[in-house]
């Protein structure tokens, strides 16, 4: 029986890789569908701020890489810095993920990658259980990525806490 069900399982998931948009070589989709996701989290901020006393210059929606103290950019802008910066965490999840998502994982790891970092999405349990194809393990891998290291202690954030669980949730929606 249970033989059974996984093969259905898997049959089920082949369908829904078929019948979403484009997908690399791997089987991976090759675009974020759920942009508006990591809009909701980043939140739209047109002068640079800190997300918290501990972070960096962060501008637009979560976009680091050029913001710097006094910066004020227009929603426009805001929109390309994510579209841009969102090749770089497409790039990662191609060179890095070795085994077929859904869509909905696809944006779910997006979502965490962008947050979080290639570095340290590279370095994790989340993607060695992701390349093992262990999809409900790496589901609650999620979970732990929900502090930040404030005077030297790593500290629950509750927002990350929130988003965390949004991100496990999607995941396993497309785990099928």
């Amino acid at each position: 029986m249970k033989l059974i069900i996984q093969a259905l399982l898997g049959f089920i998931s082949t369908l829904t890789q078929k019948t979403s948009s484009a997908r690399n070589a791997k089987g991976q989709p090759d675009k974020v569908e759920r942009i508006n996701d990591i809009k909701k989290w980043e939140a739209l901020r047109l002068k640079a701020y800190k997300p918290t006393p501990h972070d960096v210059w962060t501008i637009g929606y979560g976009h680091t890489a050029t913001a710097k103290r006094g910066m004020v950019i227009t929603e426009e802008q805001a929109e390309k810095l994510l579209r841009k910066d969102l090749a770089w965490v497409r790039k990662v999840i191609a060179d890095k993920v070795d085994v077929p998502l859904s869509q909905r994982q696809y944006d779910a790891l997006a979502s965490f990658i962008f947050n979080l970092g290639g570095t340290n999405f590279t370095s994790s349990t989340l993607l060695e259980r992701i390349n093992a194809s262990d999809m409900v393990g790496a589901a609650d891998e999620f979970l732990k990525w929900n502090k930040q290291r404030q005077n030297g202690k790593l500290v629950v954030l509750r927002g990350l806490t929130r988003r965390r669980s949004h991100e496990r949730k999607l995941w396993l929606e497309g785990t099928v």
